[in-house]
């Protein structure tokens, strides 16, 4: 937005030795946290499809604060602008909604990482399973089982929706400036859910939730 204001020269300052430019006042800069809930259909478009595949409940909105980095940010910046009674309809690409999707995610982990008293966890590890791994600097990320072998569990690092165009329809039912009652109770809310974003999801959802998710998964992200 001010790319076409032009630059001004520095007055100076004289001192009796030489000349410095007057130091810049800091201004902190305060960003409003927005407290929103919103109804909405999300469907995968890619290459000309329509399939939905997640929506919200009557009675059980996706409910998010902004900046906190539970919603895709695409998908934020589009809800955070409008106001509450507006219905919306935008599509994301697969690059600002959850990324392409990348073969070198795709990896061959050792089946004994998965046994459990010495034998192969076989009733959680199955083909099309979300499992929560951990390495070894203790972050902790979903991994899709993709196929199982004799030696080696091949799993899928992407999030479930890398690679896919997105479509959003909806309406915004709540889109007020955040309290802080509002930001301190969401932050104990996860505490109690799981939520997860373009690179992780929740053991217990099929990975495309982008906010809370427990007994009501949403997607947003």
């Amino acid at each position: 937005m001010f790319s076409d204001r032009k630059a001004l020269p520095l007055q100076t300052v004289s001192t009796g030795k030489e000349d410095h430019p007057p130091r810049a006042s800091c201004h902190k800069i305060l960003i409003m946290k927005r407290f929103i809930q919103a109804s909405y259909k999300l469907y995968d478009v890619t290459e000309g499809r329509h399939d939905l595949l997640e929506e919200t409940q009557d009675g059980k909105p996706f409910v998010f604060i902004t900046e906190m980095g539970i919603a895709l940010d695409a998908f934020e910046q589009k809800i955070a602008a409008l106001e509450a009674g507006q219905d919306f309809l935008f599509s994301l690409p697969a690059a600002s909604a959850f990324g392409e999707h990348l073969d070198e995610r795709v990896i061959d982990l050792d089946k004994s990482i998965f046994t459990v008293d010495g034998k192969f966890d076989s009733d959680h590890v199955q083909l099309g399973a979300t499992l929560p791994l951990e390495n070894a600097d203790g972050n902790r990320f979903l991994a899709q089982v993709v196929a199982i072998g004799e030696k080696v569990v091949r799993v899928d690092l992407n999030h479930p929706l890398a690679g896919r165009d997105l479509s959003f329809e909806g309406k915004v039912l709540i889109n007020r400036p955040a309290t802080e009652e509002d930001i301190q109770a969401f932050n104990d809310s996860l505490h109690h859910h799981c939520h997860h974003g373009k690179d992780g999801g929740c053991g217990n959802c099929d990975g495309s939730c982008g906010g809370n998710c427990g007994d009501d998964c949403h997607c947003g992200e």
